[in-house]
């Protein structure tokens, strides 16, 4: 089984199934045991088709005599890969990339349909002047109108290009050290010695970008010397500022790296809840913990948006990383921008629930941090103003962390293509 072969399975489960990428990879990867170096150019072949859907649909249509909605559902995904490789992918042979997805399309379709393949991207080798950038940005970035809109009403029209651009870019994987186990230089050493590059990150301390694929299947990652977070979520769990002997709830902890970087800072030392409405996350969360060697972390089913009357008044620090739209990480899981937006417009309800609840829970001058990974004002700012609103005994207060500084206004929401990270809210609340 070749790369081009996996990428194309995980594409036709994508839009048969309505797979998400990353998990029809994890589990095509599987089944087809590539190799670190062939895995790892399945994915990013995978990614960049997703990435570029729309746009690799308006290239194919300029050389295609019909409509592309009379093409084969498999045909036109077997154009797209190969279209994104030609255009995207330099380094692979133009020849090699035609005749694999001339085969592809005799194995799935057949024969008049490879010969449709082989003639279009025969002509586009010939003719490449038609592959120029479309000049709408909902073309030329792969965003769908309605998204485009709702993303320009949030971040302005000065920033939204620059967004949607981001969006589009493959991030390297941010990998925090556990100084439970070791310190920074000793797992970068050891990270090169199995083949892996690893680069400090530009601001965030004890946190370093990894290349080279195969980050679960290292041994550093087998001895939990290190947890896979991006710089954003390290960031909410620095707002919180959780101490060594206090108790913490993470109430929406799954899969647990938020819970993990608390307990480092903590130094192993206290109570902290971990919480997931899902039982088999749960365990993951345990698993997690075990592999770090963390032993402060308890793991519990538990609804966050149903208060616990036990619990009334008895966390030193809560953080809540509420479900919600998932629009700063487009980035990671390119599939979400195709995704139904009406949906989404019911979440501020459950993420004040959630905020509710969990507030019940905070001792009296206690801290609570609020986050999620969308850039949506309706699930940002204005689900932590309605609460300030009705609840006059919190307040937001300033928090300083790396790479922002101090946040004077007590929320701040980061975008990829400002601070490079995930785009990421952070609210910091104490109670009175």
């Amino acid at each position: 089984m070749s790369a081009r072969d996996t990428a194309l399975s995980v594409l036709i489960d994508c839009r048969k199934n309505g797979a998400w990428m990353d998990a029809a990879l994890k589990q095509h990867l599987s089944r087809d045991r590539l190799d670190r170096r062939d895995a790892a150019l399945a994915t990013r072949l995978c990614a960049a088709v997703l990435q570029n859907r729309m746009l690799l649909d308006a290239w194919i249509s300029r050389y295609l005599k019909g409509k592309l909605s009379a093409l084969q559902p498999v045909v036109l995904d077997v154009l797209r890969l190969a279209v994104c490789q030609l255009r995207f992918f330099d380094k692979l042979p133009p020849n090699a990339v035609v005749n694999e997805a001339v085969e592809q399309a005799k194995r799935l379709a057949n024969p008049r349909a490879a010969a449709l393949v082989n003639a279009l991207l025969r002509a586009m080798l010939r003719d490449p002047a038609k592959l120029t950038l479309p000049t709408e940005l909902s073309l030329r970035y792969s965003h769908p109108d309605a998204l485009v809109e709702l993303l320009r009403e949030n971040v302005g029209e000065e920033k939204l290009e620059a967004l949607l651009a981001s969006h589009n870019e493959a991030p390297p994987a941010n990998i925090q050290t556990n100084l439970l186990k070791n310190d920074t230089p000793t797992l970068r050493d050891s990270l090169e010695a199995e083949g892996l590059h690893a680069e400090a990150h530009p601001w965030l301390p004890d946190c370093l970008l990894l290349s080279g694929g195969g980050i679960e299947q290292s041994a550093a990652f087998r001895e939990g010397a290190f947890y896979v977070q991006d710089a954003a979520a390290r960031l909410a769990v620095l707002a919180l500022s959780p101490e060594p002997g206090e108790r913490v709830l993470d109430c929406c902890a799954a899969p647990g790296g938020k819970s993990f970087a608390a307990a480092v800072t903590m130094q192993n030392r206290g109570e902290l809840i971990s919480c997931d409405i899902h039982p088999h996350k749960t365990k993951l969360i345990e698993a997690g913990a075990e592999r770090l060697g963390i032993s402060l972390i308890h793991a519990l089913q538990k609804d966050a948006s149903t208060p616990d009357p036990a619990w009334a008044g008895s966390f030193d620090r809560i953080i809540a990383d509420v479900p919600c739209s998932g629009l700063g990480v487009i980035r990671k899981k390119p599939d979400i921008r195709y995704k139904e937006l009406a949906p989404t417009e019911r979440l501020p309800q459950v993420q004040r629930r959630i905020l509710e609840a969990q507030a019940t829970h905070l001792k009296p001058g206690g801290t609570l941090v609020y986050s999620t990974c969308t850039v949506l004002r309706r699930e940002n700012e204005a689900v932590v103003e309605s609460f300030l609103a009705d609840h006059p005994e919190f307040y937001l207060e300033p928090f300083a962390v790396p790479g922002v500084g101090t946040v004077e206004t007590g929320m701040k929401t980061l975008l990829p293509c400002d601070e490079g990270t995930d785009g990421f809210f952070i609210a910091r609340l104490r109670k009175k």
